[in-house]
C-alpha cells in the first residue's frame, strides 16, 4: 500500500480510488508517510480529510432514516408474526431470529455500498433456501440435530453479512478486519441503546402505573418489539456515520478487557484444579467450558482486528500473546475431554459438533499464537497478525454450514 500511495500522490482521481478499494489499510499508510509529504498540497488536504473531527455526532442522511424506519417497521412485524398468524413462538423464534436481524442488515450495506445485484446473489438466494430449509425441518423438542442448526444459523447468516460488508470481495482482507472492527463497535453502542432502552422503560411503566393506566401488555408487544427490531440498524447507522467518534471505544474496551480476561482465565484454572471439577464426565461442566473458550476467543478477534495498525510492539501485543497461549490450554483441556466422551460413549450430533469447532479454534488460536510470538520477537509486523486473523474466518463459516445444514440429514434429523 505504501509503493501505491506514494506512486498516485499526484493524481487525485487515482488516490480516491485507492482509499474506497480499502479505507482502512489507506488511512495507516498514509499516517505513516504523511511527515515525508508536508508540503504536498494534495498531502496536506489528504491529512486533513483523514484527520477531520467533527464537532457534533452526525445523524446520517434523511434517506438513511427512511430506510431505518421501514427497515425496523418491517423487522418487528416480522418478529410479531406468531401473534399475527397463530404461529407456536417456540417453533418459530428459535428458527426465525437470525432473519429478524441480518436479511435488514444486508439491505443496509447493499444500498450504503451501492452494490449491484450480481455481487449479492449469493447471500440471498443463500439466505432465501435457509429460511425455507429452517422451516420444514421436522418439529421435534428433542432432536439434537434441529437445536444445532438454529443455534448455528444466526452464525451462518453472521457470515453471509460479512460478505455482503466486503462488497463480495472475498480477497480483500482489509475489509474483513474492518468487519470485526464494525461487529465490536456495534456492539458496544447497540449495548447501550439497549440500556437506554430498558431505562427508559422501567421510568416510562411506572409512571403511567401511578395514575392508574397499566400499559404493561401494549408497551412490551409493540414498542418493546419494534425498538428491539431497530436496535441493530440503529446501532450499524451510528457507528457508520460517526467513525471517528466510535472507533476510539473499542480500542479502550479491548486494552481494559484483555489483561482482565487473561487473569480470569489463569486464576480459573487453578482454581479447577483445587476444585475437583472434571470436564471429562461432567457434561454440563465441559458445555460451559466450551462457552468459556468461545468468549475467550471472541475477545482475541475483537483485540486482535483493534490492535493490528498500532506502529510497534506494546504491552498489548503481550497480553494478547499470553492470552492466546492460554487459551490453547483451555483449547486442549476441551478437546481432550470432548474426544474423551465420544471414545467412552460414541458419536452423537452434539459431541461431534463441539468436537468440530473445538478443531476449527485449535488450528485457528495455533495460527495466531504462532504470528503474534514472531511479531514480539520482531520477525514480522503487527498488521500479519490481523491478516491472519481474517484469512481462517471462511473455515468457520464453512463449519456452520456444515452443522446447519448437513447435521440434520446425516443424523436422520436426530
Amino acid at each position: 500500500m505504501n509503493e501505491q500511495l506514494l506512486s498516485l500522490i499526484d493524481q487525485p482521481a487515482e488516490l480516491e480510488k485507492l482509499y474506497r478499494k480499502n479505507k482502512t489499510a489507506f488511512t495507516r499508510s498514509f499516517t505513516e508517510l504523511y511527515p515525508s509529504l508536508k508540503g504536498n498540497p494534495l498531502a496536506e488536504a489528504w491529512y486533513e480529510r483523514l484527520h477531520f473531527e467533527s464537532d457534533g455526532i452526525q445523524w446520517g442522511s434523511k434517506g438513511d432514516w427512511q430506510f431505518i424506519v421501514l427497515a425496523a417497521l418491517l423487522a418487528g412485524t416480522l418478529a410479531k408474526f406468531p401473534a399475527l398468524f397463530d404461529i407456536k413462538d417456540e417453533f418459530f423464534y428459535p428458527r426465525n431470529l437470525g432473519f429478524v436481524v441480518f436479511p435488514f442488515l444486508y439491505a443496509y450495506f447493499i444500498r450504503k455500498n451501492s452494490l449491484p445485484l450480481s455481487a449479492v446473489l449469493v447471500p440471498l438466494i443463500t439466505t432465501l433456501l435457509a429460511v425455507g430449509y429452517i422451516n420444514f425441518l421436522p418439529k421435534s423438542e428433542t432432536s439434537d440435530t434441529l437445536i444445532l442448526a438454529c443455534i448455528h444459523l444466526p452464525l451462518f447468516l453472521w457470515g453471509m453479512l460479512g460478505f455482503v460488508y466486503s462488497g463480495a470481495n472475498l480477497k480483500d482482507l482489509g475489509k474483513r478486519l474492518s468487519y470485526l472492527n464494525y461487529n465490536g463497535e456495534t456492539i458496544i453502542v447497540g449495548g447501550i441503546l439497549l440500556l437506554a432502552g430498558g431505562l427508559l422503560t422501567g421510568i416510562t411503566i411506572p409512571l403511567f402505573g401511578l395514575i392508574g393506566i397499566s400499559i404493561e401488555g401494549f408497551y412490551f408487544e409493540y414498542i418493546a418489539v419494534y425498538g428491539l427490531a431497530a436496535a441493530p440498524l440503529l446501532a450499524t447507522l451510528i457507528t457508520q456515520t460517526n467513525p471517528e467518534l466510535v472507533n476510539k471505544v473499542p480500542p479502550i474496551v479491548a486494552k481494559i478487557f484483555s489483561p482482565l480476561v487473561l487473569l480470569m482465565l489463569l486464576s480459573y484454572l487453578v482454581a479447577i484444579v483445587f476444585a475437583g471439577k472434571d470436564p471429562y464426565n461432567d457434561r454440563d461442566f465441559l458445555l460451559l467450558f466450551n462457552l468459556l473458550l468461545i468468549g475467550v476467543m471472541a475477545l482475541i478477534f475483537f483485540s486482535v482486528a483493534e490492535s493490528y495498525s498500532e506502529k510497534k510492539v506494546g504491552y498489548m501485543t503481550w497480553i494478547l500473546v499470553f492470552l492466546s497461549l492460554t487459551t490453547l490450554l483451555v483449547n486442549g483441556i476441551a478437546l481432550s475431554a470432548i474426544a474423551f466422551r465420544i471414545s467412552e460413549w460414541g458419536i452423537t450430533p452434539n459431541r461431534l459438533a463441539v468436537l468440530g469447532v473445538n478443531l476449527v479454534m485449535l488450528v485457528h488460536l495455533v495460527m495466531v499464537s504462532r504470528q503474534l510470538i514472531r511479531t514480539v520477537l520482531g520477525k514480522s509486523k503487527l498488521e500479519e497478525v490481523g491478516f491472519t486473523l481474517v484469512r481462517y474466518l471462511p473455515i468457520y463459516l464453512l463449519w456452520t454450514a456444515i452443522v446447519t445444514f448437513l447435521f440434520p440429514v446425516l443424523f436422520g434429523f436426530k
